[in-house]
């Protein structure tokens, strides 16, 4: 007795020793949509010395967000099918539009590590193609985030297709016959699919006909398309409950939309964004938030219940007509909305309630161009700029900055804190930012 006894208590001891890897970040902006980590606890300090667990380097360019699940990081890359094309070296600065290079053939490839060590686990070559138009100077051909169920991993590409993989690598299906997009002024495609159910919803906005897909996420096959009157949009869709049926809140030009779930319905729309939308809606507590700031500002407070066009209803409940962001989507974090003046490193800081400011239009030191969007954990908001470094503020009302970091090299994803971790995508480099 007293043996049996003792090996319970040290199983017990070693149990509580080791780690418990408790959350997932499965899609871009985490299991919610509004980017938060309920549970997560990342260090809000680092260094070349201090809490980086690991950092692999990652070839090509991609600015897709990683995903974690369990023990496996996902990222995805268009990698040069020529290993000395000049694609897989650092950027220079070139000019704000199409990069007016010549267009090279890419290997669209999809990568798992381990998330302990960073060891690569594997590699898939989803295919290999030139694109068929460029795209702008700070974009990529690799910009859609990858997300997954824990069963398969999804990796999204565009119009170089959509991929199915099991957990350890095996393609399961494909879609590489949804079209060719034609972007606006040639800036390249990246909106992320979702998923919802047994569905996968993918947007495809551009400059041809754009339409919203149901993609079963077992086959692949087309549940069903909705066509969008939109011209390109980069934002990714949002799942939302209203009265027990799901809803897909869409970003967009000409109007900002809410679709059945089950059906591909149009629900409801409401006018007054901006031109060219990239930032994707938000939602908590039966209110959706939807934004935009590329030649104007727009920043809605809506009802999801209504029907049709709710423009100047009363499922409008606010709305903000300045200092609006632009690329990187709202934070929504316990009753309070965090976004950037169009891509600078501006802060607004509102109530959800109300629409009014805690703080507004704040200039964060270090923050100057931004496309990842903010992220909060363990009661701090993380702040990334496009010269990589992340600031962290306090989670609050009040404007407080805790620490000032750099990862050394570009970032444009946006970071992925799961448990006591950060996962951050860079230019060159996935890195692990641990506190154990």
């Amino acid at each position: 007795m007293y043996r049996t006894t003792r090996l319970l208590c040290m199983l017990v001891l070693c149990t509580a020793a080791t780690p418990i890897k408790a959350d997932n970040w499965p899609h871009w902006r985490g299991d919610n949509g509004n980017g938060v980590a309920l549970k997560a606890t990342p260090p809000v300090e680092w260094s070349d010395s201090k809490n980086v667990k690991w950092k692999v380097a990652i070839p090509g360019q991609g600015s897709g967000s990683p995903v974690i699940w369990e023990d496996k990081v996902f990222v995805v890359s268009g990698v040069p099918a020529n290993a000395d094309d000049k694609q897989n070296q650092p950027a220079a600065p070139r000019r704000r539009r199409g990069n007016g290079a010549a267009l090279q053939k890419l290997k669209f490839t999809v990568f798992c590590f381990d998330r302990a060590t960073g060891k690569k686990l594997w590699e898939q070559v989803a295919t290999e193609a030139k694109p068929h138009q460029q795209t702008h100077a700070t974009n990529n051909f690799a910009s859609a985030s990858p997300c997954t169920d824990g069963k398969h991993v999804y990796a999204h590409f565009g119009s170089r297709g959509l991929y199915c993989y099991t957990m350890d690598g095996q393609l399961v299906w494909k879609r590489d016959d949804l079209g060719l997009m034609e972007t606006r002024n040639g800036f390249g495609e990246g909106s992320s699919p979702t998923l919802a159910g047994d569905k996968i919803i993918v947007p495809w906005d551009h400059e041809g006909e754009s339409a919203i897909f149901a993609l079963n996420k077992h086959t692949g096959k087309t549940m069903w398309k909705t066509p969008r009157d939109e011209p390109t949009c980069w934002a990714t869709p949002l799942i939302v409950t209203v009265d027990g049926k799901k809803q897909i809140i869409m970003n967009g030009q000409t109007k900002a939309r809410a679709y059945d779930l089950e059906t591909g319905e149009e629900l409801w729309s409401c006018g007054g964004q901006t031109e060219r939308p990239a930032a994707s809606a938000v939602a908590e507590n039966g209110v959706v938030y939807i934004a935009s700031g590329f030649r104007g500002s727009f920043l809605g407070a809506f009802r999801p219940d209504g029907q049709g066009d709710i423009e100047g209803t009363d499922h409008v409940l606010w709305t903000i007509n300045r200092d609006t962001p632009d690329i990187a989507s709202p934070l929504l974090s316990l009753g309070r909305l965090y976004f950037y003046k169009a891509r600078t490193g501006i802060l607004t800081c509102i109530d959800t309630a109300t629409g009014k400011p805690h703080y507004k239009a704040t200039r964060v030191p270090g923050l100057n161009s931004i496309y990842a969007s903010p992220i909060a954990a363990g009661g701090y908001v993380y702040l990334t700029d496009r010269s990589g470094t992340i600031v962290v503020i306090k989670d609050s009302g009040e404007f407080e900055i805790v620490a000032t970091n750099s990862m050394g090299e570009t970032v444009d994803a946006t970071p992925a804190p799961v448990d006591d971790e950060l996962f951050v995508r860079g230019e060159k480099h996935l890195f692990c930012i641990s506190g154990s």
